[in-house]
C-alpha cells in the first residue's frame, strides 16, 4: 500500500476586509449619518427660516431686532402678512410674473428638445470627430458666462433683438446647452444597446428610434436638466438686466430690485416678494423631483 500526496486545496476566497468600528455597531453608524444629515439641514434651513420671518415682520421690527426675535410673545403678536399684499399689488409685480414665465418656459424646452436629438447622435451614431466635439462642447462648462456678455450683445444690437425676449431666450438656451448635451449623452449611454439594434433591424430609422425608444426612456434625465433649466432661468438676474433690462419687459427678479426705490420701503418687502416668487420653481422641482435623483445618477457609474 503506496501512500499518495494529497495536494492542499487552494482557496480562492477572497480575504475579508478587516471589520471597523462602524461596522461592528451598524446602528451607532446610523445615528452617526443622521446627526451629520440633521446639522446640515439645519444649517440649510435657518437662512431660509430667517428670511420667511422677516416677510412677516413690519419695517420698525426689522430695523431695531433681528428676526429671532419675532419668537417672543409681543414679536408674534406683531407679525402680519401686509408685506405679501403690499409686493403683490407693487408696480408692475403681475406684469413681471407673466415675463418670467414667457422667458422660461422657451428657455427651458428649446434647449432639451435640442440637446436630446444632439446626445442621441453623440450616443448612438457614428461619425467623424465625434468625440472630439463632445469634448468640446464639455469643455465649454468651464466657461464663466460672463465673458460672452459683451460679443454678445454687440451681436444683438447689430440684429435688432437687443431688449427683446428672442434675445434672452438665446443667451439662456446657449449657456444652458453644453450641461444638457452632458447630462443626456451620459444618461443615453447606459440605455440597453440591444433594444437600439432591434429596432435597427426591424427598419427603424434614427429619427423613428429616437422619438419613439430612446426619448421615452430619457424622462428621467430630459426631467432632472428641466429642474436645473427652470430654476437657473426663473432665479437669474444677470442675464436678464443685460440682454433685457429694467421695463414693460422685466422678469420678476428685476421687479423685486424697484421695491425699495418705488415703494420707499426696506427688506420687509423684498423678503415676501422673493418668497412669492418661490412658489413656482417649488410646485416644479415637486413636481419633476421623482426622476431627478435618477436622472443625475444613472450614467455616472458605468460597469
Amino acid at each position: 500500500m503506496t501512500d499518495t500526496a494529497t495536494a492542499p486545496a487552494t482557496s480562492t476566497t477572497k480575504p475579508k476586509r478587516a471589520a471597523t468600528h462602524f461596522d461592528a455597531n451598524p446602528a451607532r453608524a446610523g445615528w452617526v449619518t443622521k446627526i451629520i444629515l440633521s446639522l446640515l439641514c439645519i444649517l440649510w434651513m435657518v437662512p431660509i427660516l430667517g428670511t420667511f420671518v422677516t416677510s412677516l415682520r413690519t419695517l420698525d421690527d426689522v430695523k431695531n431686532s433681528g428676526w429671532w426675535h419675532a419668537f417672543t410673545p409681543s414679536g408674534i403678536r406683531a407679525l402680519t402678512l401686509d408685506n405679501y399684499q403690499n409686493a403683490l399689488s407693487g408696480k408692475g409685480m403681475g406684469e413681471a410674473f407673466i415675463n418670467s414665465l414667457a422667458i422660461t418656459l422657451p428657455a427651458t424646452f428649446i434647449p432639451i428638445l435640442i440637446a436630446a436629438i444632439a446626445a442621441y447622435a453623440f450616443t448612438f451614431m457614428e461619425f467623424w470627430g465625434r468625440d472630439v466635439l463632445f469634448l468640446t462642447i464639455v469643455s465649454l462648462l468651464v466657461v464663466p458666462n460672463y465673458v460672452a456678455f459683451i460679443p454678445i450683445n454687440k451681436l444683438y444690437g447689430s440684429v435688432g433683438l437687443s431688449g427683446t425676449f428672442p434675445a434672452v431666450w438665446l443667451a439662456h438656451i446657449g449657456f444652458g446647452m453644453s450641461l444638457a448635451i452632458y447630462i443626456l449623452r451620459n444618461y443615453m449611454a447606459t440605455l440597453p444597446k440591444t433594444v437600439i439594434e432591434s429596432a435597427k433591424i426591424d427598419g427603424a430609422s434614427h429619427f423613428q428610434t429616437f422619438y419613439r425608444l430612446v426619448l421615452p426612456m430619457s424622462v428621467p434625465a430630459l426631467a432632472s436638466f428641466a429642474i436645473f433649466q427652470f430654476l437657473w432661468v426663473w432665479n437669474d438676474l444677470l442675464v436678464a438686466l443685460v440682454f433685457l433690462g429694467p421695463g414693460d419687459k422685466e422678469p420678476v427678479t428685476v421687479n423685486l430690485t424697484h421695491f425699495k426705490t418705488q415703494l420707499g420701503q426696506g427688506w420687509e418687502l423684498t423678503t415676501a416678494g422673493g418668497f412669492l416668487t418661490m412658489i413656482i420653481p417649488i410646485v416644479v422641482f415637486l413636481s419633476l423631483q421623482r426622476f431627478f435623483v435618477r436622472g443625475l445618477t444613472a450614467g455616472a457609474v458605468k460597469g
